[in-house]
């Protein structure tokens, strides 16, 4: 690969290789492997029960044992093919986004290890991005098909994670901090990888360790806002104040404490290290950008325009959670729908090359994690016989990329801190 100690120009093959290892380094930054054992408090003499769920939550119990020893029991859940080697740590694996069987009883599995302990023993909570899915425990009577059902419905809207996980923590048993409660008077200590651009912590796999400021009243709102129509039973649980979640200050809370261990603004910071290793400058545009990938992708194309990259290569960085509302029938996810979209708008513009990626390796639902573009993106549609206007129409980015050879697949990376998108603008001359 070409180094970019000097101003030098790249070739097709070399940009998406350099892209790809900023990207990698990004994601290694954020890995359980690097922050779990310095997040760590002092190894309790007591019993520790460790707990968790996400993509990260199986590495995540593995960094934890190497740190502490042996001695650690209990039970976490991440999506199939996530898992990681542990030792005392059980591992079950479960689908995502939409939750199955096995996720609804990892659930009880974790309900069950927390309840009844002492003031002596330690609960070690381990949260990731995917959280919310992998610990699905349908409240009252109704059925996972039920809460299925309202979780498909809300991530096809187009709704913000922030929107989904509300609706989702007052249809749950264990999320909304009714998993701490369930272990009071126990010690909780959670350690979180920030999936979510506000980093806020009720949001992170749905806080089920943490106070809930929402209300039953601002999920049914979330309902009405997307139009999505739920059941009668859904309803009747979100009209039932005895379902409400607990509330920052609950003294069921007061032995819980939270800290976030990495988030999307470490994995641009790393990012930017690597860029200037390699010559690049680099640029943060936000760590925390939300909304429609479209609209974004149309937005960071004017402004990738009107950049001057001087003698260097300048790279333009962000990160946050994009959302796209499905109408079509295609495949893809937020950031190769970005991705197109801000082809389109630069309409092959010179010297602009970008890549979008989930830092988890998983982009919508299907196993890439991203892709990347460059000036002839439009070109390339058409050698390949692909209408990208239709692509879009159908939310079908998947196939661009595959037909063209531009996704980035990365298998598993056991970490989620969301988007990871950059822009790369080359010199002129």
């Amino acid at each position: 690969m070409v180094r970019l100690s000097q101003p030098v120009g790249f070739s097709v093959i070399d940009v998406p290789a350099t892209l790809r290892q900023i990207f990698d380094a990004a994601v290694a930054a954020c890995h359980p492997s690097r922050v779990v054992a310095g997040a760590l408090p002092q190894r309790p003499d007591g019993r520790i029960v460790v707990v968790g769920a996400g993509k990260a939550s199986a590495a995540m119990a593995a960094a934890a044992e190497d740190a502490w020893g042996t001695g650690l029991t209990g039970a976490v859940v991440t999506r199939y093919g996530h898992g990681a080697s542990t030792r005392g740590v059980e591992v079950i694996e479960a689908q995502h986004p939409l939750p199955d069987a096995a996720g609804m009883n990892a659930a009880q599995r974790a309900l069950d290890l927390v309840t009844g302990l002492s003031d002596r023993d330690v609960v070690l909570a381990l949260l990731s991005g995917g959280g919310s899915a992998l610990w699905s425990a349908p409240i009252g009577t109704l059925s996972l098909d039920e809460k299925r059902a309202v979780t498909r419905a809300l991530v096809l809207s187009g709704a913000s994670i922030g929107e989904i996980n509300c609706v989702r923590k007052h249809l749950s048993r264990i999320k909304g901090g009714r998993l701490a409660a369930a272990a009071f008077p126990a010690r909780v200590v959670t350690l979180a990888i920030s999936d979510v651009a506000s980093d806020d912590a009720s949001v992170i796999a749905s806080g089920p360790t943490v106070g809930d400021s929402s209300t039953s009243q601002d999920a049914i709102a979330v309902l009405a806002r997307y139009q999505i129509t739920a059941s009668e039973k859904v309803l009747k649980v979100l009209s039932d104040p005895a379902w409400e979640t607990h509330k920052p200050g609950d003294p069921l809370l007061l032995r819980s404490s939270f800290s976030i261990i990495a988030r999307g603004g470490d994995a641009l910071a790393a990012a930017c290290d690597e860029a200037q290793k390699l010559g690049i400058d680099a640029q943060i545009l936000g760590a925390r950008i939300e909304g429609d990938a479209r609209q974004t992708g149309i937005a960071h194309a004017e402004i990738a325009r009107h950049q001057e990259s001087g003698v260097r290569p300048l790279l333009l960085l962000s990160g946050g959670e994009l959302t796209v509302q499905v109408s079509g029938s295609g495949h893809g996810g937020p950031n190769r729908e970005y991705l197109l979209s801000l082809a389109r708008s630069l309409q092959g513009a010179e010297k602009i090359w970008a890549m979008s990626a989930d830092t988890d390796g998983i982009d919508g639902s299907d196993d890439t994690a991203g892709g990347w573009i460059g000036p002839d993106a439009l070109v390339k549609a058409q050698a390949a016989g692909v209408d990208i206007f239709q692509c879009q129409r159908s939310n079908d980015s998947a196939t661009y990329f595959k037909k063209t050879g531009q996704e980035i697949v990365t298998g598993p990376t056991r970490t989620n801190v969301n988007d990871f998108r950059a822009i790369l603008i080359l010199p002129k001359n």
